[in-house]
């Protein structure tokens, strides 16, 4: 990840998001509605880590307020963390998509967007100094683990970070949208229900 200047680093998360308005650290900030900063309390022990905002989030400013956020809600609520406590916030800030008519469609990130937008977490992870960052997807896993973290191979353990910190992968709620079949789909959400009781266990822990 790319570090700033001391002298140039936020004081605050309040100050953070503010700065974020104004990044041209890559050129998706040009047709983005706005950036989305990450959104909870200084302190949270959990961070959750998605891969970019979609429409609604680009639109609301505010990140996981559309299905897939429906979807984590959920599934959050099942496995007993409630996201308020949480630090929910995204690898990349800046929706990528492509015009189809009236509609934006959901573009990935590479892996130069990706790299150019880690200041943006590294700093949001500064702040909080979770005990638990859980990355939702491959693209979050990349930023958040600096190297490919294959999810199906990757998920179901928790991996130490860097500076005391550490990560958990799974899928990012979208994908379990994708899935057509109705069988399939209940089975990948209990999968994913069980990673966040995985989360759950490991934040309830007492500090040693």
């Amino acid at each position: 990840m790319s570090k700033g200047k001391q002298s140039d680093l936020p004081t605050s998360l309040k100050q953070l998001a503010q700065t974020l308005q104004s990044c041209r650290r890559c050129p998706l900030y040009r047709n983005a509605t706005q950036a989305v900063p990450g959104e909870g309390p200084r302190g949270a022990v959990l961070v959750l880590v998605g891969e970019q905002p979609g429409n609604d989030e680009d639109l609301a400013g505010k990140p996981f307020v559309g299905p897939a956020g429906m979807v984590l809600n959920k599934a959050l609520e099942a496995a007993g963390i409630e996201r308020q406590k949480a630090f929910v916030t995204n690898a990349v800030k800046h929706f990528k998509f492509e015009p189809r008519g009236k509609r934006r469609l959901h573009k990935r990130p590479n892996a130069y967007e990706i790299e150019r937008c880690c200041w943006w977490l590294e700093n949001e992870l500064r702040f909080v100094k979770p005990k638990l960052v859980v990355a939702l997807g491959a693209t979050a896993a990349l930023s958040v683990f600096g190297k490919p973290m294959p999810v199906g191979k990757s998920r179901g353990k928790i991996l130490e970070l860097a500076d005391g910190l550490h990560g958990l992968v799974t899928v990012h709620p979208s994908a379990l949208l994708r899935i057509p079949d109705k069988a399939s789909k209940e089975a990948e959400m209990k999968r994913f229900k069980r990673d966040l009781l995985l989360a759950k266990r490991f934040i309830s822990q007492p500090d040693a």
